[in-house]
This record gives structure tokens, sequence and C-alpha cells, in this order.
């Protein structure tokens, strides 16, 4: 049971990230569109993926709280490694409410950031996917 868990803990996760890499690349093109009718189409893709980013969230958030909890269970101990993994789990959680509150600045029209601040905010959660597989491949500490 655990494998198959993990696996679909995996899966989620993968899908999860897609979503959040993707979103801020569309932030990109918000931020420098100019055409009305090509910034309402560039809101409904945002509004589409953030919503459907979010129900890929929940499952990969859940089936990893019941990995936790099998570990507890069976009396394991993660180590520092799981401690910084859990850490950066809840900054990749707060990267993607970020990201919710940039979507409504777009929709009200009050975004101040240039797409230069929106193609370093995509590199985020890159950085957060690489150090979190790290922490559960490596463990290095």
């Amino acid at each position: 049971m655990y494998l198959w868990i993990k696996a679909f803990h995996i899966v989620f996760i993968a899908s999860w990230f897609a979503g959040l890499f993707y979103l801020p690349r569309i932030y990109v093109n918000l931020a420098q569109e100019t055409n009305n009718v090509a910034t309402a189409r560039l809101l409904l893709m945002a509004r589409r993926l953030f919503r459907f980013t979010t129900m890929l969230a929940v499952p990969a958030l859940l089936l990893g709280l019941w990995l936790l909890w099998l570990w507890m269970e069976a009396g394991i101990k993660g180590g520092g490694w799981l401690h910084a993994k859990l850490a950066l789990v809840v900054l990749a959680i707060g990267y993607h409410h970020a990201c919710g509150s940039i979507l409504k600045k777009f929709e009200a029209g009050v975004n101040k950031r240039s797409h230069t601040w929106f193609r370093w905010f995509n590199e985020v959660p890159v950085i957060l996917l690489l150090l979190i597989v790290i922490l559960v491949v490596v463990k290095p500490f």
C-alpha cells in the first residue's frame, strides 16, 4: 500500500509543480500585454490553470500527509532532511497562495510588477522542487 500512495503522491506533486511552473509564465505575458482581447484570454488561461493547479495540490498534500502518518506509525524517524523538506513544502504552499493573490491583482487591473520581476518569480518553484527532490533522494542530514 505504501508504494501505491508514494507513486500517486509523486504524480500529483509533478502535476502541481507543472502548474506552478507555467502560471507565472502567463503572468510574464500579462505584465507585457497591452491588447485588451489578449489580456482577457491570458486572464482566462491563468484562472483555469490556477483552479486546476489547486485541485492537483490538494491530493498531493493529502497523500504526503498520509505517507508521513504511515512513517510515524511504523516508528521511522526522518531526520533533519524531512524537517527541511516539510519546511520547503510550506514555502511551496505559500508560493501557490502568492500566485492566487497575483492573479487577483491582474484581474483587478492593479498589478504593479514588471515582466522581469515575474521572470524571476517564475524560478522559485524550480528551486523549491530541486531542493525537495535532493532532500528526499540524497537525505544529506
